[in-house]
């Protein structure tokens, strides 16, 4: 059954991402990591926001700032992930290799973080790459190649198609998997929070939990719809240029990458402003997609979310209007 509408008295631009049992919120000034222990505490980390706009303006105009937003988003969610996972070590932790000694020998132990969250992120974006872009297109290739004389359009229309069908696959193996289902039930717990906030009502478990767990400004909506604008670029591209090798076609998707991410960017700041028939159509199939990656989360799960979301709220009333 959907879920009823809930109308926001304004939309606000904190956002937060799940973690290994707790829930990292970023605010307009701060960030805030809320993790419960294994002794059923809340332990909490908060961090002034250093924005790379403000060092490199340029970096903030349209366009360019989606790519550097969303790779900034990345390093910081790969951090608190890592933040996060410390608190649940391993049981029977395995004896480091050669490689490990070597790291922590001549690494101190804060590059050793960033070289291994350099690693984590470039390892994330080539993953991603490679799924949803790179492999349908070779899947394309070899179909198409016993269909010899197959017009330009069709083949557009194949690649999309595979696209869009291997990230739904995608999703349904990770909503699958026992070990994630708890970090969902966090990212509903998250949508629910935020969205209690945008109505305006205190931010008490009792309210938070009625709220939906679907949520317009999502990750998933995210990645859904630079999924599509790429199919709509390659289709325009390649509809100019007939390019049938599958690896000139793969650079080309690569190359345009930056641009549909900047895109898909300012599509969701645009969708994000407004609630009306046409941005609930064009925000409906991202929030079909969150039944994959958002569960039902329980009332500890409730109270870590809004305990993450309390500590990055401004000083300023409004500040974080979006």
């Amino acid at each position: 059954m959907a879920e009823e509408k809930k109308s926001c008295a304004f939309r606000t631009s904190i956002g937060g991402q799940a973690l290994i049992e707790g829930i990292l919120m970023r605010g307009p000034e701060k960030q805030a990591i809320v993790v419960r222990d294994q002794e059923g505490n809340l332990v909490e980390k908060v961090e002034e926001l250093r924005l790379i706009k403000d060092r490199y303006p340029i970096l903030g105009v349209p366009l360019v700032r989606g790519t550097v937003n969303f790779l900034d988003s990345m390093v910081k969610g790969v951090k608190a992930l890592m933040y996060s996972a410390d608190f649940y070590p391993e049981e029977e932790a395995a004896q480091p290799s050669k490689f490990d000694l070597w790291l922590e020998k001549h690494l101190s132990s804060k590059k050793l973080e960033s070289v291994i969250v350099t690693l984590a992120v470039v390892m994330g974006v080539g993953l991603s790459v490679f799924l949803f872009m790179v492999l349908p297109t070779f899947l394309t290739g070899g179909i198409l190649h016993f269909f010899p004389g197959f017009p330009m359009w069709g083949r557009n229309v194949v690649e999309g198609l595979l696209k869009i069908v291997v990230f739904l696959l995608y999703l349904i193996v990770c909503s699958r998997q026992r070990d994630i289902y708890r970090v969902f039930q966090y990212h509903g717990a998250e949508h629910k929070t935020i969205f209690c906030y945008e109505a305006g009502l205190p931010l008490t478990v009792e309210n938070v939990r009625v709220q939906p767990r679907h949520h317009p400004r999502c990750g998933t909506s995210f990645l859904f719809v630079v999924i599509f604008v790429s199919i709509l670029f390659s289709s325009v591209v390649f509809g100019i240029w007939s390019i049938t090798n599958v690896w000139l076609r793969t650079l080309a998707h690569l190359l345009l990458l930056p641009l549909v991410v900047g895109v898909t960017y300012e599509f969701n700041r645009w969708v994000g402003r407004h609630d009306n028939p046409v941005t609930r159509v064009l925000t409906a199939p991202g929030m079909w997609l969150q039944n994959f990656t958002t569960n039902e989360p329980d009332d500890s799960m409730i109270q870590c979310a809004i305990r993450s979301l309390e500590l990055v709220l401004p000083d300023e009333q409004g500040k974080d209007e979006w």
